[in-house]
């Protein structure tokens, strides 16, 4: 087990966002977490990652409580890609991937020639070369989201946490992104996931995690979890499954 959450309560401050939340990010798997807006997906996210404190229950990496290991020991553990943002600086695509390697020597060390490597390496895996001295302010956002990944990649992490990673992205960039998501499992990096869609989550993830209203609506294998009934729920809008063959795929009732 990568990361695994206990009985987990969420929020800022005093203001509870969600309680008992339990899940278990394994090494190989992909899991996804769909619902609706504020239904506590991001804030969870941020909560098994360290970056807000958990309002009860516990968060352990790799078996110890995740407040154990100093930040820069987490940040060589765990990567984490956000929803895409506006850069303020005008870093090349090449320099904001370098700094994810910042988790290994430090923020203000010279980057060695293996992590330029590693960074190159990272750049070519999302097929976004010819971007690279590109500054992150002149590029889209769908190429800014290619890129955040790239630097998540390039920490060399055990786990990746990623929040709606395809929201900005065009047909052909989802599928890249969940063609590396699902190959980072299958190099044995723990993944967690966040999305709208119920048709990336069948085809991608091994297990979800259904968020609504601040509490897990239900966990399982995606085969078992995702239906039209459960979505419906979820979403608490009409749901509808198609089928053709062996492929099924959910669409708004």
């Amino acid at each position: 087990m990568i990361l695994e959450a206990r009985d987990l309560a969420i929020g800022y401050g005093e203001r509870v966002v969600g309680r008992g939340f339990s899940l278990e990010a394994r090494a190989g798997e992909v899991l996804a977490l769909l619902g609706p807006n504020g239904g506590g997906k991001t804030t969870l996210l941020k909560t098994l990652l360290g970056l807000i404190p958990s309002l009860g229950g516990a968060v352990l990496l790799e078996g110890r409580p995740l407040d154990a290991f100093p930040v820069a020991e987490r940040a060589r553990r765990l990567a984490y890609v956000p929803q895409t943002q506006g850069g303020a600086f005008a870093f090349t695509v090449r320099d904001l991937v370098l700094m994810g390697r910042s988790a290994h020597a430090g923020l203000l060390a010279k980057p060695s020639a293996r992590d330029r490597e590693v960074a190159r390496a990272a750049i070519a895996r999302l097929g976004i070369e010819p971007l690279a001295e590109r500054p992150i302010t002149r590029i889209s956002g769908g190429e800014r989201q290619l890129a955040l990944i790239a630097r998540a990649l390039a920490q060399e992490p055990r786990a990746i946490v990623l929040d709606e990673p395809t929201a900005s992205l065009d047909l052909s960039n989802q599928g890249k992104v969940l063609r590396e998501l699902a190959a980072l499992a299958k190099a044995g990096i723990a993944v967690i996931v966040s999305t709208h869609d119920p048709n990336h989550a069948l085809r991608f993830a091994h297990r979800c995690l259904l968020v609504r209203d601040g509490a897990g609506l239900a966990s399982g294998s995606a085969e078992e979890v995702l239906t039209a009934e459960t979505l419906s729920q979820l979403y608490g809008a009409p749901v509808r499954v198609v089928e053709s063959g062996a492929e099924r795929a959910f669409l708004p009732g």
